[in-house]
């Protein structure tokens, strides 16, 4: 089994003209609107290998509902956004989806059926490009409220842009994801098998997971509380939530005084500066 690192995160939001504005405010670049068939539509903001998929619903007459062992995308993402905001679904990168499958299936995880797509992507000089990935879906049976699956993209030499991956804000990659969870021991068998790493560190703070692109953060509320200098997300009883992502940037001061022009309160705490969710649609950043 190889290890994957992180491919994206999808970021679910109920105003996606509101959203896109508030990460160009915080000094991100983002990509124009895109639509799906199946009924979503995203912006993006490209990282360094990571990406945030900024994903809303554009017509939900267009969503298929999910059928036998068919995951449905938009069905998901649609029934996500009636309860909450928020990160809706973890993405691991791929370089082979019928080797990610045999992989799960091995661990014991439910995997649904393979799903492939492509659309055209707008570069910024307005030319356009084809762009293409397959999807491989994966059931949590300890974290049902969330998706996962893992993504093999077919072009991306087209898909990536240095000029999109450029931020006035100076950030660069993804630092980390963190999950509150009640208990993160009972996610140890799914994330071993998800992101390819066995190994874990456990502290009385949670477990963490070193992935090739990014870490992972599972931990208790009062850990994230302390951690973060934030509440954390309410979860109910054997509930988790994506609750951060932990962004690098090349220069802490200049972050810091772009956040201040944009009239953002941040909150200093341990593990970098942090935008709080309550305001943000449902995912707190943070900056280091």
């Amino acid at each position: 089994m190889s290890a994957r690192g992180f491919d994206h995160v999808v970021w679910a939001v109920r105003d996606l003209g509101a959203a896109p504005r508030f990460m160009e405010r915080l000094g991100f670049r983002v990509t124009p609107r895109a639509r799906h068939p199946w009924g979503t539509e995203n912006h993006l903001v490209q990282l360094d290998g990571f990406f945030i998929e900024i994903l809303g619903i554009g017509d939900e007459t267009l969503i298929p509902e999910a059928a036998g062992d068919t995951f449905s995308f938009g069905a998901f993402n649609r029934d996500f956004l009636k309860t909450r905001e928020g990160a809706s679904m973890l993405v691991m990168e791929s370089r082979d989806p019928a080797a990610d499958r045999r992989d799960f299936e091995r661990a014991g995880l439910h995997v649904y059926a393979p799903f492939s797509f492509g659309r055209e992507a707008t570069l910024p000089d307005g030319g356009i490009r084809k762009v293409g990935f397959d999807l491989t879906f994966v059931r949590n049976d300890s974290d049902p409220a969330h998706g996962f699956f893992t993504c093999l993209n077919r072009y991306p030499d087209t898909f990536w842009s240095a000029e999109y991956q450029t931020h006035p804000n100076g950030v660069t990659a993804l630092e980390s994801v963190v999950i509150v969870c009640d208990e993160p021991a009972e996610q140890h068998i799914f994330y071993a098998a998800f992101t390819g790493r066995r190994e874990m560190r456990a502290t009385s703070l949670g477990i963490t997971l070193e992935t090739p692109r990014g870490r992972l953060h599972l931990m208790p509320p009062a850990a994230f509380a302390s951690l973060y200098g934030i509440d954390a997300p309410e979860i109910g009883p054997g509930g988790s939530a994506i609750a951060a992502l932990g962004l690098r940037a090349r220069d802490r001061t200049h972050l810091a005084q772009t956040l201040r022009e944009a009239s953002f309160d941040a909150v200093e705490a341990p593990e970098g500066l942090v935008l709080p969710a309550g305001d943000h649609f449902g995912l707190a950043l943070v900056f280091d």
